[in-house]
Order: C-alpha cells, then structure tokens, then sequence
C-alpha cells in the first residue's frame, strides 16, 4: 500500500504525550497507542489503575470500552443477517413495540437516525439517578410503553443508545446474546481478553476503577442502568489494537468488515450522514478518517482509524476529564503533517431559540451547547461554523441577528433568546407522567426529588414557554429544558431525550 504522506510517528507520539501530562502519577490514569499494519508504533501510559493501590495504569489495564462497544455489536447484526435485516423493522422482531417506535428499521435503529429516546435520559428526566439500578427486562417493558419518537425515523441524526439495546435484545431472543459472539468471533481466535457483562457490577478480570472529579477530590464511579450492547464491552487499550488491526488487515473472517461497518447511511431523502454502523466520520481538512468514542461514568475512551495507510490510535482512561478525540485527532494531525481545522468565533456569544418548539442553542466562543450537549465549531468558510462531527451534525451561520442552518442534518432558524422574562406564576404547581414520575414548580423553582435527594433547581426564562433548569447527577451535569405545550400539559427535553410529558395534577 502506498501511503499519500509520509507518516511522521514520532510527531504522533509527541503530542500524545503532550495531551496526556494531566495523568499525574498520583491520579487516574490511562494509556495511548499507535499503531498500523506492522504493529504498534508506540505506546505511551500515565497515571495509576486505582487510587487505593497507586499500581502505575499500562497499555493491559483493563476498562470499559462504552461506546467503543457499538461497531463491535454492528459486526455481529451484519454476520447474523440471514437473522435480522438491516432493513427490517424493530416490530418484526419486538412485536411488544408500538409505533412509531416498532416503524424504525434495524439499520436506523443502529445509525443514529431512527429518532429512538435515549433510555438513561429518558430515565433522568423521570427523576431515576444514573446510580438507580435497573434490569434489562423491565426497561424493555418501559420503552414498548413509549409512543414518541425523538423526531421522525431518517429526518435527524442524533446520538442514542436504545437502538443498539433493541437490537440486542431481538438477537437475545433468537438465542444470540452478544458475549457468545464477542468470544466465539473475537476473543478466542484473537487471543484477548474481552468481556461483555450485562450489568455493572457484574465480575470483570482485571477491570479497574473508574474516577470522577467532584471539585473536591476524586470519586469512584458508579451506574445502575444495565448496559447493554450499546456500550458493555470491556478490555485494554493493547486488546482493542489487536481487534482494529484485524479489522484494517480486512483478511479471513473480518474481510470486508470494515467497509460495511463504514458503508455511506442515509437519511430518508438521500442525504448521506457520516455515521455509520458504530463508526463515525472525522475530517482533517479533506482527508475523512473512522472512529468513534466512548463515555462510561469514570472512563473515556477513543479511536481513530486511517483505512487508506492503516494507522491508527487508541486512547483509554479510567478518569471521566480525558478528552480521547482531541487525543487521537490531534495525533493523527501530527502524524500526517495534516492541519486542525481553526476553531469558529464570530457567530454572536448568547442564548437563541427557535420561534416554536424546544429547540435552544447557546454559543460561549467556539462552543456551541444545543439541548445540553456541547460541540466545538469551526471555521467552514464564507461564514460557516461546523461541528465537524457525524454523531452530532452542527453548521450554522449568521443571519442578522439569527442563527440559521442544520442542527443533525434539520434545517434550524434561532432567534435570540428572552432571557431576561420572569418566570410566571401559574407554572406553579404539581407535574405528573404517565410512568409515575412527578415534580413541583413553586416560585419560579423545580423540586425533584424526596427526602435527602430533594432537590431545588432554579428556571430561567427562554421565551414563549421554555424555561432552563440544571440538574446535578453524580459526575454529570444536564440542562433540562421545560416546554410548556398548554395551560396543564409540558414536557421535559435534552438532546437525546424529547419527548417526556407531564401533565398539570394540582
């Protein structure tokens, strides 16, 4: 093969290094690697696996992959297609489903555009913490109830687990569960340690901890959802370089692999995404490069893959502040002498709304936060500010005093936001939905909670009926936008989750 550049490892190495010195020898840690066809270029480690034994973090400390789980998932749909269809809908195989929901096809379900709510944000809109232990039979039970969608299935892209726990959960039913298949096709032939558990705290050889930072001092993690295929595998960064470079080698039982966890999705109109099956698109300038991250409570995780040379790099930590992209884009820059795209600036700092409906966007320099998820823009020219990202599509220029453009892929016209409106009075009162879930609003304040867990969470004012408020869970942080749809009717939006109601019951 005949590389485009000449690849410059020891640059790559460099600013690994360089982007990785907040892994103290006294704190969390994590681990980075280079690699291609040949082997591992280099490696580079920091930090400790646990902070009750200070053991030093290496490139065989084993973490949770999260995310990183999904193209893993998508290679076993696409070898059991004689079983399950990309094109097949998820009622074929969950006839418990209503629609819409049971309408989204297998391939939407897997591809971020089936509109499908995010079940852990659907759960944190009810009141359920991200420590709540949940079980997979019961949270099925609780999304064949649901009968919104996020937006309408090949109209949007956005970022959702509950696709892949679907999916999973058909396989399940016709005798596959994915472990079986993660050791049976990988693992085994591979010779490496991989494991997909169901719940958290299900026994992992050699898994360490995970930390987050209060502000104070370092917590251990914790999460009760069960997790599902959409994010359960786990293993080291040397692992999952022995499972890419298989894939990138495209021989024996993974030929071809790659491409089709790669292949071009579409939206329902033709347009393609950059998000594939578990795999996402990242650009330096016209060079497209195939990866994807991964978030658990207390471990971040990223790769990025060059399927024209065969380079890649792996990024793992147990510590919620790493950022793996910035890791691994940035090396990938160095190690192909190609330039980061130059951060946006000029779109207007402040809140913007659209005329109708929840949808928000608040921009603090090149930082672009819409429904509570943030992005960094960049310059796209003539104006144009992008996020440069498939997994969560953002291209917005100025319009007067608006913003106009597509938020994943939907055509969005903001408006600057009210901010300054008071909260009216005859919000006060007590919410409930249809699952049990209730809040309060008195004075201009949301009251979640019972006893110690209570909590008071103050609204600010958007206009016409949308109000912000922020919501502290463990190691994250949301904002929760309520959306007042009538005098007695409202519901509770983030970014993955859309469509949760509360009606008026005092």
């Amino acid at each position: 093969m005949t590389n485009p550049v000449p690849l410059d490892w020891q640059a790559a190495e460099a600013t690994a290094k360089h982007l990785t010195t907040q892994w103290a020898a006294d704190e969390p840690g994590g681990a980075v690697i280079g690699f291609d066809a040949s082997g591992i270029c280099f490696s580079h480690a920091g930090g400790v696996e646990s902070l009750a034994t200070f053991t030093p973090f290496t490139v065989d400390s084993v973490v949770r992959y999260a995310s990183l789980t999904k193209h893993v998932f998508s290679a076993m749909v696409l070898a059991h297609h004689d079983i399950i269809g990309l094109g097949d809908t998820l009622g074929q195989h969950l006839p418990e489903l209503r629609p819409p929901l049971a309408n989204v096809t297998v391939g939407q379900a897997l591809d971020m555009s089936g509109g499908l709510p995010d079940t852990r944000e659907c759960l944190s809109l009810l009141g359920l913490s991200v420590y709540t232990e949940t079980k997979a039979g019961p949270l099925l039970d609780y999304i064949s109830r649901l009968e919104r969608l996020n937006f309408d299935a090949g109209s949007e892209v956005s970022y959702s687990n509950t696709g892949y726990r679907l999916v999973e959960a058909a396989l399940e039913r016709k005798g596959f569960p994915f472990d079986d298949f993660v050791q049976r096709q990988i693992a085994g032939p591979l010779g490496i340690g991989l494991k997909a558990p169901d719940t958290w705290n299900d026994p992992i050889k050699g898994l360490v901890p995970g930390y987050w930072q209060s502000g104070e001092s370092w917590q251990l993690s914790a999460a009760g959802l069960h997790i599902s295929a959409s994010g359960s595998l786990t293993g080291s960064a040397k692992a999952l370089v022995i499972w890419l470079q298989a894939v990138l080698n495209d021989e024996g039982d993974f030929a071809g692999l790659l491409d089709r966890l790669q292949a071009a999705r579409v939206l329902a109109d033709g347009r393609p995404t950059g998000y594939g099956l578990g795999l996402r698109k990242s650009w330096l300038g016209a060079r497209a490069f195939v990866g994807h991250g991964g978030s658990h409570p207390g471990y971040k995780t990223y790769f990025l893959l060059d399927p024209e040379t065969q380079a890649g790099f792996v990024v793992v930590s147990n510590r919620e502040d790493t950022n793996g992209h910035k890791i691994a884009l940035e090396s990938m820059a160095a190690l192909t002498g190609l330039a980061l795209p130059v951060p946006a600036s000029d779109l207007g700092d402040g809140f913007y709304v659209t005329e109708t409906g929840p949808w928000w966007v608040e921009i603090k320099g090149s930082t672009c936060t819409y429904l509570d998820a943030d992005e960094t823009l960049y310059d796209d020219g003539e104006g144009w500010a992008s996020s440069r990202s498939a997994s969560s599509p953002v291209r917005l220029r100025r319009d007067g005093p608006a913003l106009v453009g597509e938020v994943g892929h939907a055509a969005r016209r903001f408006l600057p936001a009210r901010t300054g409106e008071s909260v009216p009075a005859s919000l006060s009162g007590v919410w409930r939905s249809d699952e049990g879930a209730e809040f309060a609003i008195d004075n201009g304040t949301v009251v979640m909670g019972i006893g110690p867990i209570r909590q008071a969470l103050a609204l600010s004012s958007l206009g016409s009926g949308r109000f912000l408020f922020t919501l502290n869970d463990g190691p994250w942080v949301k904002r929760i936008c309520l959306h007042l749809l009538g005098p007695d009717r409202l519901e509770l939006v983030t970014s993955r989750a859309r469509m949760i109601e509360f009606r008026r019951s005092a």
